[in-house]
């Protein structure tokens, strides 16, 4: 039974494990359990991923801080942190698949990026003496267990593989460290940062399909990759060998893209990642400059692989 209490009575005079729901709720725990046995640490829900990523930034850095991040990481996840530099927070971007700058103070990689797919040179990263975030959104635990791999904290946003269904927004962040997770969780609670039950029930249930929905996903993106890679009206295609994500630039320009992605069907034009459902979309509507004007991104879905390429070419066709 999902419970949406906001307060729960107090047990012979003082607060039990449960009494406000902004400290945390049933449904929030739970999830939490589980994504945590799934990664190997402490999780947290927050209501989104740029909440996750925010509640990381203020509870670990102080003006004057230097983080180093991707370069290529979803274009949200800089922005989000230059609005933080008025408070003096500084920022700087490098190429992750080389060594971290000596400067930073956090150091925050993406596993793999997105839209562009590159994989951060983990054991560079987790060699630097400041912490390290991964934000394995795309990899899932399935492939990728960032912990495990000497970083400190392991970042989602759930609303997308592990989330799986289209319907949750939330994000995580799941901690390597008791007392990061203590300083991170005494955050959360005070500023409200906090997911409400029904989405975190909505990921327990998805957590319990995520192995097999994520083997499925890379069955069929594995396939469209081999596809699109001998198709002539496509330039190239990024994809890391496991996952449902890939982007791939069509041949002729931004207006060609455009054209592939107004003509598809069954796969629809929509922005996000992660759905049963494929969709796709140019990228270079949101983040011009940084990717390619004729970069596709598509999250490849669970339907028969032979539908998705039927939908695929013909929209290459058009």
């Amino acid at each position: 039974m999902l419970d949406r209490s906001t307060i729960w009575p107090y047990e012979d005079g003082e607060p039990g494990e449960f009494y406000y729901q902004r400290n945390g709720h049933p449904a929030g725990l739970a999830a939490e359990r589980a994504l945590g046995e799934l990664e190997g640490g402490d999780a947290l829900l927050f209501p989104s991923g740029s909440g996750a990523t925010t509640a990381l930034l203020l509870a670990f850095l102080e003006p004057g801080k230097t983080v180093a991040v991707a370069q290529d990481a979803y274009y949200g996840t800089p922005t989000l942190m230059r609005e933080l530099e008025r408070w003096g927070l500084r920022v700087v971007e490098f190429d992750q698949t080389g060594p971290p700058p000596q400067e930073a103070d956090l150091v925050w990689v993406e596993s793999p990026s997105n839209p562009l797919l590159t994989l951060p040179d983990l054991e560079a990263a987790v060699a630097h003496p400041a912490p390290v975030v991964v934000d394995s959104t795309a990899s899932t635990p399935v492939y990728l267990k960032p912990l495990e791999r000497g970083a400190d904290f392991a970042l989602h946003s759930a609303t997308k593989f592990l989330g799986g269904h289209d319907d949750v927004l939330l994000g995580a962040v799941v901690c390597a460290s008791e007392d990061d997770y203590e300083r991170l969780k005494e955050f959360r609670s005070r500023s409200g940062v906090v997911a409400a039950p029904d989405p975190a029930w909505l990921l327990a249930r998805s957590l319990e399909t995520l192995e097999l929905r994520m083997e499925r996903h890379t069955a069929n993106a594995t396939e469209i990759a081999r596809r699109l890679e001998a198709h002539p009206s496509v330039e190239c295609v990024r994809y890391p060998g496991f996952g449902g994500l890939m982007s791939f630039d069509v041949a002729g320009g931004g207006e060609a893209a455009r054209r592939v992605e107004t003509s598809a069907g069954r796969v629809k034009n929509a922005t996000s990642l992660g759905g049963t459902r494929s969709v796709l979309e140019t990228r270079a509507r949101w983040e011009a400059g940084r990717v390619p004007e004729n970069l596709v991104r598509l999250s490849v879905g669970l339907e028969d692989v032979d539908e998705i390429w039927a939908d695929l070419e013909h929209a290459l066709a058009g």
